[in-house]
């Protein structure tokens, strides 16, 4: 098996790992949590490693290809890059790496609103080829103009939240005091003097900043103003009549991230999204939900012809990919797994867990005997 990543670092588990030893805690604890006490967080990766797949040896088998069509576009492997905010905060140009590995591996990398690198380098990087994930802003005007943004910059995905009504009650953030920049405590200030790279390279890079917001902040806001900014411009709540409302400003694909009931699914489909995401933010919003891969199951037997089920939260390497698509899933996307990469190998990261979900991914393919992503529910065991 050609190995295309670095092989002292052969698992997730191992980025993870050397990531806790490079960035300060309340980075890495802002990255690793989830809400609550951590249940959901947990449910959904061992819900997905239940799952069993049979494979057939001794049957013709030719080469097995990752190769995965989505609105058009065929990608190289059936899983890209889900949004995640404060990406600078965890490891300095973190979004632009991860944007880069994306374009060169073809694959979709989705852009948070809330993340440190803007619209219009992002796209710049991916040659237009980025989703963008817009968080719900209360003045329209902001909306229309973020909206036109993403257009002008080539955008063809937009992906709508339906899972942050509120903000998740995250008890290690609070305590860390977690904010843009990272509320300067005694106990924050020694840990990022105890990891010495990343204070260097956030140093030379500068302060990370909601660069797609710039436009909209007003200038030099302490951290308090800061805050209130954020409540006051987010209006979470996703609703019907917004759905309307950006079905008919937005000229491409539109697709609902969070759906996790057959009712909002119906809903999303009566108005016209052309693909949901099966979500809980990764066990971030609400603790006490269901695990992912539990709601894809019901999902994907009534909508699985209708339009593109896509699926992120808990799934962390290739194996567990192969698993999600024995379920009829389409497209799984990831989050931690290519943060925790770039935290561990900065430049190299996004390349690195990229070619190591691919050789997984390849693996359990030829040792199924399954030829495309598409055949993998001939494998699942039920």
């Amino acid at each position: 098996m050609q190995m295309n990543f670095n092989t002292k670092y052969p698992s997730i588990d191992d980025l993870r790992k050397k990531a806790k030893k490079r960035i300060p805690k309340f980075a890495f604890e802002y990255l690793d949590g989830g809400c609550n006490e951590n249940v959901n967080l947990k449910k959904n990766t061992d819900r997905i490693r239940d799952i069993e797949l049979k494979p057939n040896y001794l049957i013709s088998h030719k080469k097995s290809s990752l190769k995965t069509k989505l609105f058009g576009h065929t990608y190289d492997a059936p899983f890209g890059i889900a949004p995640i905010g404060l990406q600078g905060l965890m490891w300095p140009k973190s979004p632009e790496i991860l944007a880069k590995a994306a374009f060169e591996h073809n694959i979709p990398f989705i852009l948070s609103t809330v993340t440190t690198a803007s619209i219009e380098v992002i796209s710049e990087i991916t040659e237009g080829q980025a989703w963008f994930q817009l968080y719900h802003p209360a003045e329209e005007d902001v909306t229309r103009d973020l909206l036109k943004r993403a257009e002008n910059a080539s955008y063809k995905v937009l992906v709508i939240l339906a899972d942050v009504p509120t903000f998740g009650f995250r008890p290690k953030d609070i305590k860390n005091g977690l904010s843009m920049p990272p509320r300067m405590t005694l106990k924050n200030i020694l840990n990022i003097l105890s990891r010495p790279e990343w204070a260097i390279k956030t140093l030379i890079n500068g302060q990370p900043n909601f660069e797609s917001l710039k436009p909209y902040m007003p200038k030099n806001l302490d951290m308090k103003q800061l805050g209130k900014f954020m409540d006051v411009t987010f209006e979470g709540r996703l609703n019907e009549d917004k759905i309307k409302r950006l079905r008919d400003l937005w000229k491409g694909k539109i697709v609902l991230k969070g759906a996790e009931s057959i009712h909002d699914v119906e809903s999303a489909h009566r108005l016209g999204i052309d693909g949901i995401i099966v979500s809980n933010h990764g066990g971030r919003q609400i603790d006490m939900g269901e695990a992912t891969i539990d709601a894809a199951k019901s999902i994907v037997p009534l909508y699985k012809n209708t339009l593109p089920i896509m699926m992120d939260s808990g799934i962390r390497g290739g194996a567990d990919i192969a698993r999600v698509l024995a379920n009829g899933v389409d497209f799984a996307f990831l989050g931690r797994s290519f943060m925790y990469g770039v935290s561990a190998l900065g430049q190299k990261g996004g390349d690195h867990t990229i070619s190591l979900l691919k050789t997984q991914l390849k693996q359990v393919m030829e040792q199924l005997s399954c030829q495309s992503t598409s055949d993998f529910p001939k494998y699942l065991i039920e």
